[in-house]
């Protein structure tokens, strides 16, 4: 029978590669701790160096394409409440509350 190999989480690909990163201990010493090997710690040290530098690359508006829909909804929400409060502030000063909405 064959021994079937492992599978890591983004959590725990993530946390190796930064105790890597971090050099407190050596890419031996993080093996023997975690059970992963070297040549896939290295691997793993390299993605997230490529993935952090890509990171910094991309702005965060392209990151949430839905946001952008977000903030222009809010924004009509904003004009419209303005127009409406404008309306009432006129309203009440012909009722005589001195436009104090």
């Amino acid at each position: 029978m064959s021994k079937k190999a492992r599978q890591y989480s983004a959590e725990e690909k993530a946390r190796i590669a930064m105790e890597a990163i971090k050099g407190e201990l050596t890419i031996s010493q993080i093996s023997s701790k975690f059970g992963v090997h070297a040549t896939q710690i290295s691997n793993w040290k390299k993605q997230a160096i490529e993935n952090m530098i890509s990171g910094f690359k991309n702005s965060p508006k392209n990151n949430n394409p839905g946001q952008e829909e977000l903030v222009k909804e809010l924004y009509e929400q904003i004009g419209q409440l303005s127009v409406e409060c404008d309306w009432l502030k006129k309203k009440s000063k012909l009722f005589g509350l001195g436009g104090q909405v």
